[in-house]
Formats: C-alpha cells, sequence, structure tokens
C-alpha cells in the first residue's frame, strides 16, 4: 500500500549506459541475490538476508544498507508499475516513518547499440532535489550504478 507520495515538483533524473543486455539490467534491479551486490553507494554493503523483493504491481522491496560503522540506512517502497523488461516505476523511503512522503522512483530501461549488448537506462527521482557532486542521494544512485558496472564486469571475466 503506497502511503504518501511525494509531489513536490523536485526531481532529478541520471542516464547510465551499461554495457550489458536489458535482461540483465532487469534482473539486477528485480533479483534479490544480484541487488545486493549493487543496491548501495561504494564504501557501504546491503547483506543479502536483508534484501526482499516482490516485483508486481502492489509488491513490495525492502533492504538494509550498512555502513562500515555498523549504522543501517532501512529502506522500503512499493511497485506502482512493473513492465518486464523495461519499466519500473516505485516508491522509496525509510519504513521507520510510514506516513511520511515518498520519493517516486521511475527506471526506464532501452536497448543501445545496434546488438543490443548495451542497455540505457534512464533513472528519475521525484520528490527530492539532487544534482552531481551533492554527496547526497544523486551522488550515492550514480556510485551504486558504478558499482553495479563493476558487477556486470566481474560476471563476464
Amino acid at each position: 500500500m503506497v502511503e504518501t507520495l511525494a509531489t513536490s515538483t523536485k526531481h532529478f533524473t541520471i542516464v547510465h549506459v551499461f554495457d550489458a543486455p536489458r535482461a540483465d539490467i532487469w534482473r539486477a534491479w528485480t533479483d534479490p541475490d544480484e541487488a545486493a551486490f549493487w543496491w548501495h553507494p561504494r564504501g557501504l554493503e546491503t547483506p543479502r538476508e536483508t534484501v526482499e523483493i516482490d516485483a508486481r504491481v502492489g509488491g513490495s522491496f525492502r533492504y538494509t544498507m550498512v555502513a562500515p560503522d555498523g549504522s543501517e540506512y532501512p529502506t522500503s517502497g512499493e511497485y506502482l508499475e512493473v513492465v518486464e523488461p523495461e519499466r519500473l516505476v516505485f516508491t522509496w523511503g525509510d519504513p521507520a516513518r510510514p506516513g511520511e512522503a515518498q520519493p517516486l522512483l521511475t527506471v526506464e530501461l532501452a536497448e543501445h547499440g545496434d546488438d543490443g549488448r548495451q542497455t540505457e537506462m534512464t533513472f528519475t527521482v521525484r520528490g527530492v532535489d539532487g544534482q552531481p557532486g551533492d554527496d547526497n542521494i544523486y551522488d550515492g544512485w550514480e556510485s551504486g550504478f558504478d558499482v553495479l558496472d563493476q558487477r556486470l564486469r566481474e560476471l563476464v571475466e
């Protein structure tokens, strides 16, 4: 159940091209085993046992990022739109604050290049501002996408 969506005009978008087929990027977003590898910025980790994903309309996800000092950052949300393998729309927030307005995240995946071996992801967050160098949400997601790039390279090697 969606509690409250952040409806302000604040938003940001990150476009990232991955050197992997769209099906692999979809799996990275929807498979708990894969998400545990990258649902965090560099320097943090997401223990696999904290990751739950039910990627269907009305389904939910939950995970906890852990910092080296032991600080924990639990996160959860609800899937509002699921169109495999091209689009996910979901809320994103702190499960300890269910009444708080939650940003709305949209992930759009498009085949990129002539051979379908790359994927262009357009990632949009509505409800909060972000910009490169903010050392906050924008930089955190961008760092997570770099961690995913590294994970994808390791799977190929």
